[in-house]
């Protein structure tokens, strides 16, 4: 209630001198210093903390599995080479051999990459309700802290036993989802209206350049001085994420201590006419016959479901059939997620200027960014294994799918926060219900279409990712809605 006075008493003040507030406002709306984009850029962090410890296993696991060298054991000594009588590359000979190897199937390896999900399916909506009542700095701050940590164990979990490796997976996938879900229940005080796609998406980039880092680096990480660090250097690399975390973040600019009056005056302001103040009831029955929800949560399934199969099968891909070595495998993956990064803060950019000069209605924005961001990447990846013969050809046609299937983030991805900002917290939470279900599902179902056929298998994938892709589409267009919704407002809602 205490937030609640604040901006009551703040748009209060606006209303006594209104020349000078405007002049704050526009002022607080230019550049990218301000701490509301600070914020977004601290996220954008997280997001690549997070996002390299979910895809470290992707690219260690040729490594894994290929490495010829005998598994060690896990309590065995090793003594080190002396400095003085041993150079750098036999250091480095001693790191390989003390990476253990394993006889995992294509099938048991899409398992254990799909284990992540299956943790996901587990807390989506507690998480983003609990982080939508109490906020979000602490449910964020505390998943990120266990994902690093377990990130750690992996070698350790791995070398005990796939069944450990999975559980501890599972876990990991649990406070991964807390940091994915609960992150945006920042943006319904934070982010104003104008700014809501470019905030979330600069957000969101950050989970593109996590790819892009551990892609780059992963593969060499794996050859020179073995797949293990690849975990411990991106889990150390999280938990120093926390320590920049807890300080910085607050859950409302209101109570920030770094804003300006002016920056907090603009927020305030633009947000006054949005009822998003969280509350412990959910119209559930009215969420239940709602079609704009369904459409949001039937498109982040359909887009979802190519995303975990790339990001899953990306590197695996390269190094069977481009016969990449792991280095140039983790580079030549690395590519099309640095390109994704930059197209999603240029989509948000480009979504946010056509809505303020009015160029285009919301309901429009987020439909024709949804469209492109699926049908030219589905028709792109159902080209792919008809030019593998080319090298040149194949990582262009990676690239442009990754790029363009950037606009989703500015489409049907942010749809939720436009039809209810109310229940931000809650919706993200089973929005990601849906996607983690496609991302448990998806890589298994391409693990075993590769292990069927090796050749045409990959044609299978692609073919059915881009039929579950243009499915969810076309039932996004003809549902899907931009405008608060009724069951969103706060007189209409409907106690549990």
């Amino acid at each position: 209630m205490s937030a609640r006075a604040d901006i009551e008493a703040t748009v209060g003040d606006i209303s006594n001198d209104s020349k000078l507030n405007m002049a704050q406002e526009e002022s607080s709306r230019k550049g990218f210093c301000s701490v509301r984009h600070g914020l977004a850029f601290i996220l954008q962090l997280c997001n690549f903390s997070i996002c390299t410890q979910q895809m470290n296993l992707s690219i260690a696991i040729p490594a894994m599995v290929n490495n010829t060298a005998p598994p060690s054991e896990p309590n065995a000594s090793t003594e080190w080479p002396s400095t003085d009588s041993q150079d750098w590359n036999e250091t480095l000979k001693q790191f390989k051999a003390m990476a253990p190897a394993y006889d995992w199937s294509p099938e048991i390896q899409g398992i254990i990459l799909s284990s992540l999900s299956y943790g996901s399916l587990l807390a989506p909506i507690p998480s983003g309700y609990v982080a939508g009542i109490f906020g979000a700095k602490y449910v964020v701050g505390a998943g990120l802290f266990i994902s690093s940590v377990l990130t750690l164990f992996i070698p350790l979990a791995a070398n005990a036993g796939v069944a450990l490796l999975i559980v501890l997976r599972i876990v990991q996938g649990i406070a991964q989802v807390m940091v994915s879900t609960g992150q945006y229940s920042i943006w319904v005080k934070w982010a104003p209206p104008l700014e809501r796609s470019q905030l979330t998406t600069i957000a969101g980039s950050g989970s593109m350049l996590g790819s892009f880092i551990v892609l780059l680096v992963g593969g060499l990480l794996s050859q020179t001085i073995g797949w293990p660090y690849v975990f411990y250097i991106f889990g150390g690399i999280g938990c120093a994420c926390c320590l920049l975390w807890f300080p910085l973040i607050y859950d409302d600019p209101v109570n920030h201590p770094f804003i300006s009056a002016g920056e907090k005056r603009y927020i305030v302001c633009s947000l006054a006419q949005q009822d998003c103040s969280p509350g412990w009831s959910l119209p559930i029955r009215a969420m239940i016959k709602s079609l704009p929800l369904w459409a949001i949560l039937v498109s982040y399934f359909c887009e979802y479901w190519l995303f975990y199969t790339i990001m899953a099968y990306t590197p695996t891909y390269i190094s069977s059939v481009l016969q990449a070595n792991l280095r140039d495998s983790g580079i030549l993956s690395a590519l099309p997620f640095v390109v994704g990064c930059i197209c999603i803060i240029l989509g948000g950019l480009l979504a946010d200027f056509l809505l303020s000069r009015k160029i285009l209605r919301l309901i429009t924005i987020r439909k024709l960014f949804t469209a492109i961001g699926v049908l030219f990447p589905s028709v792109i990846l159902v080209c792919l294994p008809w030019v593998r013969s080319s090298h040149s050809m194949t990582m262009t046609f990676l690239v442009l799918s990754s790029a363009i299937s950037s606009f989703c983030e500015s489409g049907a991805l942010v749809n939720f926060l436009d039809i209810a900002p109310r229940y931000t917290g809650f919706l993200k939470g089973l929005l990601q219900v849906f996607a983690h279900i496609a991302g448990a599902i998806s890589p298994t179902v391409a693990g075993f279409f590769i292990n069927q056929d090796s050749e045409f298998g990959w044609r299978n994938v692609f073919l059915l990712s881009a039929a579950v892709n243009i499915s969810g589409l076309a039932f996004y267009l003809i549902f899907g809605r931009a405008d608060v919704q009724d069951w969103a407002k706060e007189q209409t809602v409907t106690h549990l």
